[in-house]
């Protein structure tokens, strides 16, 4: 599943924290950080270096037909992202639905306390009116 990130010697894409991305000239670096181990001060990163792809693309249409140059991301690298996002964002989702859900618990809390402070009103109208 992680053949991008395994071919790059990332043994276990697990442990990926998060990821930067950043332009330098012609090339993208990619720095991967690593979930810091008990003890440590900082976390372990790894960096690469993916030059621009190069393609010349027709910059006018019309009767004169003029080319441009343009740089993108390397398709190698688009994957490796891919991967990262699924990896990083996949834990994110995770922590938002937990908040959710603690999130309804508490408000559902709040629900059933003001109804029982409810019934146990009434509840004490009715025997106040029995002893009269």
């Amino acid at each position: 599943m992680y053949d991008n990130l395994i071919s790059l010697g990332i043994t276990n894409p697990k442990q990926i924290d998060r990821y930067s991305l950043r332009q330098e000239a012609s090339n993208d670096i990619l720095k991967i950080y690593f979930r810091k181990e008990k003890g440590e001060f900082f976390a372990k990163s790894v960096k690469f270096k993916y030059p621009r792809q190069r393609k010349t693309i027709l910059a006018n249409p019309g009767a004169e037909k003029s080319y441009k140059e343009v740089h993108e991301i390397s398709p190698n690298l688009r994957y490796v992202i891919e991967k990262l996002d699924q990896i990083c964002h996949g834990d994110k989702i995770e922590v938002d639905i937990k908040q959710k859900i603690l999130g309804d618990l508490r408000h559902l809390e709040q629900v059933v306390t003001r109804k029982i402070a409810e019934i146990e009103a009434d509840l004490e109208r009715l025997t106040a009116k029995d002893k009269s």
